[in-house]
């Protein structure tokens, strides 16, 4: 068995662009970032930013274009799917994720899609700005674990 699956949390770098395929299918595209924040091994810290390109397809592509935008963070899962063409005689290759799946992330704002339309109950947790982990003082009782 192969597995080829993504799934992605970020923000959205630009507004989503909706196009019609030849077909009449609908197509919606638009770009992810993604960031890590890691400790180099000198002690200072590091933030890594990654760009996603993410396609959506039929109802799922207009829902995206409709509600939306550059800022808004959204939760994707897809598959991966590298395209090539060739342009002046150079091949040229982009990688995407093709979404099975797109549910909005919290909206800062007022307003935003409806209920039925945002899948995302509550807003992300954010790591604490500390070095060290803030762990709770209580123990863990081994009676409680239930296997």
């Amino acid at each position: 068995m192969y597995i080829n699956k993504a799934m992605v949390f970020g923000n959205l770098t630009r507004d989503p662009e909706l196009r019609a395929l030849p077909s009449g299918a609908q197509v919606c595209s638009f770009s992810i970032a993604t960031n890590r924040t890691y400790k180099k091994t000198d002690g200072t810290k590091a933030e890594e930013v990654e760009f996603h390109n993410i396609v959506v397809f039929g109802r799922q592509a207009e829902t995206c274009a409709q509600y939306l935008k550059k800022g808004s963070s959204a939760y994707v899962e897809g598959r991966i799917k590298t395209r090539s063409w060739e342009k002046e005689g150079v091949k040229q290759y982009k990688t995407e994720i093709n979404a099975d799946t797109v549910q909005f992330g919290p909206r800062s704002s007022g307003g935003g899609a409806p209920s039925a339309a945002r899948d995302v109950s509550e807003a992300p947790q954010v790591a604490p700005k500390e070095d060290a982990i803030d762990y709770p003082a209580e123990d863990i009782n081994p009676d409680d674990i239930p296997f």
